[in-house]
């Protein structure tokens, strides 16, 4: 079928290995407990392993034990994870773009060499303290602070909706200060921090996300970041993690496209499949197209970024638009399934459970859309 566009021949050789190795993973390691894990709200931590031997942990940073491979060879590994669930990919891209990145791109020799390595190796898990309960995409009000003492920092406030949270060795936690916002490494086991999971979710329920508490947390000042100087690095790191899930809501489309593609084959009603059906045909063909076209502008909004001639508008396009699209994708899909649609034995109402949280994180459908609407009218919006 060539209805993919040929795609496939916009790849490199290197790029389909990629693809081919983690697509395999998720087929043998994942989907077979990930229905599972969701159902019992449970954090695969068996795959962190596997993960890092795969080198898709760290696998943008240069040296340190890290594959130092492109951007869309990270895009490419958000498709394949979150073709298993988004909340293995959400792992992954916190570990690679909220984490390791800061760490590599703002932290010290000594922060690289103490965590960077450890990370490769799924020998330590991070997380990424900036959302805050009033705050949400407005982080600009965050209230979390910290003052100098003497040769220390004293952090107080608190943190919600953390990804790792409570699993991870070190938290970064973005904390206002005198002289603006920076960013501190905070271990667990540090004395005034906790961390508590958040329960009850339906969506995402694969994934750890928990809340942090900092009363009076004393860091030492090895533990900032010195490359932070404001909020701005903390908006290039959500641009990092932004771009990955433009890519891996493609996963979840796809894989809940296939799924009503094959039941719609083998459902018979009324004496004929599902599949010669002119409304199925009608929302199968526009499940196809839409799932081409967001692939053909993540790779392109990929391939650009691998140039440096990006920017950040670029990303809200591919975030915005390839999550709305794989959420409408995944809400036809469990119509087509009826009420199959709502059960485990099928992916895709796990899945549009987590994209609803997708659609929401790193800047919600409608931040993307103000930032777009800035950039064409040069008003703000906001």
């Amino acid at each position: 079928m060539d209805l993919d566009l040929r795609i496939d021949g916009l790849f490199t050789e290197d790029e389909k290995i990629l693809r081919a190795t983690a697509r395999r993973f998720v087929e043998k390691e994942v989907l077979p407990i990930i229905g599972e894990a969701f159902e019992a709200g449970r954090f695969p931590a068996e795959l962190v392993g596997p993960l890092a031997r795969l080198g898709l942990i760290g696998m943008k940073v240069h040296g340190y034990g890290c594959a130092g491979m492109s951007n869309v060879a990270y895009g490419i590994a958000c498709e394949e994870l979150e073709a298993g669930d988004s909340g293995l990919r959400s792992f992954m891209s916190v570990m690679n773009s909220l984490f390791m990145y800061p760490v590599e791109s703002f932290g010290s020799e000594e922060q690289k060499q103490r965590w960077l390595p450890a990370m490769a190796k799924g020998e330590a898990i991070g997380c990424f303290g900036l959302t805050e309960a009033h705050g949400g995409s407005d982080p600009a009000s965050n209230k979390t602070h910290a003052k100098k003492s003497g040769g220390d920092w004293i952090i107080n406030g608190s943190k919600m909706w953390i990804t790792n949270g409570s699993v991870a060795d070190v938290a970064l936690v973005w904390a206002r200060t005198d002289d603006g916002a920076r960013a501190f490494l905070v271990e667990k086991g540090a004395r005034g921090f906790t961390a508590a999971d958040i329960k009850h979710k339906m969506s995402m329920r694969a994934s750890v996300t928990s809340e942090l508490a900092l009363s009076d947390a004393r860091v030492p000042e090895s533990a900032r970041l010195p490359g932070v100087t404001g909020l701005r690095q903390a908006l290039m790191c959500l641009n990092e993690a932004r771009f990955g899930i433009g890519w891996g809501a493609m996963g979840a489309a796809r894989s809940c496209f296939e799924a009503a593609l094959d039941f719609a084959k083998d459902r018979v009603l009324f004496g004929r499949t599902l599949a010669s059906r002119q409304l199925t045909q009608a929302k199968l063909a526009r499940m196809q197209t839409e799932l081409v076209k967001a692939r053909l502008l993540a790779l392109h909004v990929g391939r650009m970024k691998d140039k440096g001639d990006w920017d950040h508008n670029m990303i809200s396009m591919l975030k915005m638009n390839n999550v709305g699209e794989a959420l409408k994708i995944a809400r036809e899909a469990r119509g087509i399934l009826g009420a199959y649609g709502i059960s485990l034995e099928y992916p895709v109402i796990r899945h549009m459970n987590n994209l609803e949280s997708v659609y929401t994180y790193e800047g919600a459908n409608e931040v993307h859309q103000l930032i777009l609407g800035l950039a064409i009218t040069g008003e703000n919006a906001f």
